[in-house]
């Protein structure tokens, strides 16, 4: 019988479509070992222990992650603050002068103008006393209207005072 000789072109789409299949079922029998390897070698808790856990860890490195970018923002703001403050003592104030104000002065400056208060303590104290001790010496008022009454009572009380 008579064989007809294959191109190169057609051998070599074969040979390629060849190497595929054999590459795919390769593949396949290698998960297939890898399943019955962790079927036999490691139990489902534990493999589900372990899935777990990883997990877990991606979480953690995430969220230390982000504490890691709110200390360095909190840190950059503390930097800022303290060369604010150097800023501010580097900026001198004047020396205050000493100002001598009255009480009465001192209450208009902080209450305003509107509230009218005397802060006269002592006069206020002085005016009191002298009126207790008028009234010890007097005794009787009315007496004291009678000596007053006329031309001489007049001209005592001008030359007591």
């Amino acid at each position: 019988s008579h064989r007809k000789k294959m191109t190169s072109s057609r051998s070599g789409h074969l040979m390629s479509l060849m190497l595929l299949i054999t590459h795919d079922l390769l593949e396949e029998e290698a998960v297939r070992e890898k399943a019955a390897y962790i079927e036999d070698n490691c139990s489902a808790p534990g493999y589900e222990m372990l899935k777990k856990l990883s997990q877990t860890i991606d979480k953690v490195d995430e969220e230390r992650y982000d504490a890691e970018a709110k200390v360095k923002k909190t840190e950059k703001e503390i930097e800022d603050l303290k060369m604010k403050v150097i800023e501010v003592q580097g900026i001198k104030k004047p020396a205050l002068k000493k100002v001598r104000m009255s009480a009465d002065a001192m209450l208009a400056a902080l209450l305003g103008t509107k509230h009218k208060a005397s802060m006269d303590f002592r006069a206020n104290l002085k005016e009191v006393k002298k009126e207790v001790k008028e009234e010890e010496e007097v005794g009787d008022w009315r007496k004291n209207v009678d000596e007053q009454a006329g031309m001489d009572g007049r001209k005592k009380k001008f030359e007591s005072t």
